[in-house]
């Protein structure tokens, strides 16, 4: 009977998968990043320098001597505690499992077509937290809390869509706790195989299930605070050490480079090609022999990251959007493009097995380079970024339940929400041990179904984020026009006065 049920579901979610990942929504995703581009006139260009000399250089330069909030009232946190949480739920084993599922789905072109997708999807993003930000609300108790339900909502005033979008968020935060809890055990338990003979896989599985939820859940009680500091911190170790040992993996094989990029232009062009890079950059899934192998992409268009960016302490939406172009770029033309030319330039594909798992190709990319030492250092960074997933998607979540019961009393929310939580934390546990596909599988569904309200919002609005963004530039050229700061009169003459106050206090 429980065998039948699960056939049932597996059949119907396959169904709404090949709706939801199909070309219609891969064009929508494509097609409403080359609107945006073309509105804001080519801002992921135009303006990529300043993303990042207003961005990650200065918080580069800042971190540790985080500044005092300026109004107390508001539980916010930094740009870049924000950009750090946002990036550490888009930053995840997809990105190194996902890229070389990718190749071995659609061959080496794949490559190409994530370049050009993220290409768009800067834009895409950079939208996402301009409406995220003009579009948020502030709470009884302070705290900021934005995302795409809340500019559904309010901005294009289908509060229906709004809550499809919300239960779609809750459901795939949910389902990304597992997916990425089950890389953890399973990466963790082969190394504890491989040099502590633990073969008692089903029980080494449930011990770190239930450690990395015992952590997990200490951080996620303490709120976006806590979330953003801790990603603050474990980001830009994780993503220093996986990017040093991948340059130090190319350089080793420094000869093979060009013949690399050669094959991912060569094979830019065939059919395989434009279908696995394409469907593996929009947030989506590489499918493999019928099987999700997880997000993998920057989730441009997915509408999730713009929750953390939302709780930024800026006042400036623009500003934070300028976070998104970076967050892409780091995220697709950085960690993806990295581990690509490792894979690409370690490997002969025409040497490699049909049946390979992508998870096992992956380690293997590091111990063929780095022997034992590879893979110690892959069953660090895998567990980094996926638990650094595990975290930003609990906030995510967290911020949906939120939006659906905001019409309750703040006591009654906070039961929910707490038993959100409760429940979030057990499911990592409990997805540790889980044999099968069909966890990945349903998890993409739901990422998928994230997507589509978001997409059908930022083309409706996309005429007020070039607004919005005309409006920031003009006002740097010394205009003397009204900012455009927040959607609520009273929000955008606060936050007015708070910029006022924190330019004479810089002069």
């Amino acid at each position: 009977m429980w065998e039948q049920f699960l056939s049932g579901v597996e059949s119907v979610n396959s169904f709404v998968n090949g709706i939801v990942w199909g070309w219609p929504v891969v064009i929508l995703i494509l097609g409403t990043g080359i609107l945006l581009t073309v509105r804001t006139r080519f801002l992921q260009v135009r303006h990529f320098g300043e993303s990042l000399n207003t961005t990650i250089i200065p918080a580069l330069k800042s971190l540790g001597s985080r500044k005092k909030n300026r109004d107390t009232r508001l539980k916010s946190v930094s740009q870049f505690e924000a950009f750090s949480t946002a990036i550490s739920g888009t930053v995840g084993t997809g990105n190194i499992i996902g890229v070389v599922s990718a190749i071995l789905t659609g061959g080496p072109g794949a490559v190409f077509w994530m370049w050009i997708s993220a290409f768009f999807g800067m834009v895409t993003n950079y939208s996402e937290n301009v409406l995220g930000l003009y579009f948020r609300k502030r709470d009884r108790n302070g705290n900021l809390s934005g995302g795409s339900f809340y500019y559904i909502a309010n901005g294009l005033k289908w509060k229906w869509l709004a809550y499809c979008a919300a239960v779609f968020c809750t459901f795939a935060a949910i389902g990304m706790s597992g997916v990425q809890t089950n890389k953890i055990s399973g990466t963790l338990a082969h190394t504890s195989a491989k040099y502590f003979n633990l073969t008692d896989e089903w029980t080494v599985k449930l011990f770190i299930g239930i450690a990395v939820a015992a952590i997990a859940a200490v951080i996620i009680i303490g709120g976006i605070q806590r979330i953003g500091k801790v990603t603050s911190m474990l980001v830009p170790f994780m993503s220093l050490l996986f990017i040093i040992m991948a340059l130090i993996a190319i350089g080793t094989h420094i000869a093979a480079v060009p013949n690399a990029f050669g094959l991912i232009f060569g094979k830019a062009f065939n059919l395989q090609a434009a279908g696995g890079g394409i469907m593996g950059y929009t947030f989506a899934q590489v499918i493999t022999k019928g099987m999700a192998r997880g997000v993998f992409s920057n989730e441009a268009g997915l509408g999730s990251s713009v929750i953390a960016h939302s709780a930024s302490e800026t006042r400036e939406p623009v500003k934070q959007g300028l976070w998104g172009v970076f967050e892409v770029f780091f995220d697709t033309f950085i960690i993806c493009t990295l581990t690509a030319l490792t894979f690409l330039t370690t490997f002969d594909l025409g040497q490699l097995s049909g049946d390979m798992q992508d998870e096992l190709m992956s380690m293997s990319m590091f111990s063929a380079n780095f022997g034992d030492f590879g893979t110690i250092a892959f069953s660090i960074i895998l567990p980094l970024f996926a638990f650094t997933t595990i975290i930003a998607w609990s906030y995510y979540g967290e911020k949906a339940i939120e939006f659906c019961f905001g019409r309750t009393s703040e006591r009654t929310k906070k039961i929910i929400t707490t038993a959100f939580k409760v429940v979030y934390v057990v499911l990592i546990a409990v997805s540790a041990t889980i044999q099968g596909d069909l966890i990945w599988a349903i998890d993409d569904t739901f990422n998928g179904l994230m997507a589509v309200p978001n997409l059908i919002c930022l083309v409706a609005l996309s005429g007020l984020v070039a607004k919005i963004t005309k409006n920031y530039f003009d006002r740097k050229r010394g205009m003397k026009i009204e900012p455009m700061l927040s959607a609520y009169p009273e929000m955008n003459e606060e936050f007015k006065q708070d910029i006022l106050t924190e330019n004479a206090e810089m002069h």
